[in-house]
């Protein structure tokens, strides 16, 4: 737990110094960081279920892909058709580069994980690339993913300690036996709070229909499918047999078991807020 509490300190400290300082340069590398690791502990659980994904061009168009709506807003670049670009390719290798017995599961793991996890977060991009005419500044724009990813993992250590003090019902044994309703419920309250006070604090840059009401009311949805999002993690760790996807941070473990809550939040939270 010392080692857990540690890691999450620096990684906060981490992301709060690349915001505070770089802005939305510091977001986009930390966005496209996220996006590769989580990609290839992905490709790397796919390959323990004995799957072969493409995991070095995945982890290259996966990365394109997340980045993709900034690409478009600095340079006219097209984000739409990098997705169908990357099926195009791996179809053609998957011909020469894979055995018959593993052709089918080699085009859609690696074609999951693009789906998954790179289209996904290419939301959190979405929310911090500034637009022309915007009505948001770049600083409000950040202070919106970061809500986003607040409310999201805030709901992780909410259900934590509501899990140890009241968790009696068991959510899903088969697939996270530790997880529990009343966990699940105090998370999701936890999130609604921190997504409220949140609020109040970046009103002057947060849209105006963003107020502290309705910014509990938006955490509710966002904290309930990071609890999904874990799950559907949790159901590919049993799979490939692993108990965490990766060791890249200490005491959490892989990348994608940090980022999993974030797969589905982005695309909710990019909604919620009306962004265009």
């Amino acid at each position: 737990m010392l080692q857990r509490t540690f890691s999450t300190v620096v990684l906060w400290l981490v992301v709060g110094c690349a915001l505070w300082f770089f802005r939305t340069s510091g977001a986009l590398i930390l966005i496209a960081i996220i996006s590769a690791l989580t990609l290839r502990e992905f490709y790397r659980l796919m390959q323990a279920i004995g799957y072969q994904p493409f995991e070095k061009l995945g982890i290259f168009f996966g990365t394109l892909i997340t980045l993709s709506p900034w690409f478009e807003a600095q340079f006219h670049w097209p984000a739409e058709p990098l997705l169908a670009l990357a099926t195009i390719v791996f179809s053609v290798r998957l011909l020469g580069e894979r055995t018959p017995e593993n052709r089918v599961e080699s085009l859609s793991s690696t074609i999951f994980g693009l789906v998954y996890v790179a289209l996904l977060l290419e939301y959190m991009t979405r929310i911090i690339t500034p637009l022309p005419g915007d009505v948001l500044t770049p600083d409000g724009r950040l202070l919106i993913a970061l809500w986003v990813i607040v409310v999201a993992k805030f709901c992780d250590m909410g259900a934590l300690l509501s899990g140890l003090a009241f968790g009696r019902h068991k959510m899903s044994p088969l697939i996270s036996p530790k997880k529990t309703w009343e966990g699940a419920a105090g998370g999701i309250l936890f999130s609604m709070a921190t997504g409220a006070i949140f609020a109040h604090f970046a009103r002057h840059q947060f849209p105006p229909h963003m107020t502290p009401l309705i910014a509990a009311l938006c955490a509710a949805p966002i904290a309930a499918l990071g609890i999904v999002a874990d799950l559907v993690e949790s159901v590919i760790k049993r799979r490939a047999d692993r108990k965490d996807s990766g060791g890249t941070i200490p005491g959490i473990g892989g990348m994608f078991d940090l980022s999993d809550s974030l797969l589905l939040a982005a695309p909710v939270g990019y909604v919620l807020f009306r962004l265009p």
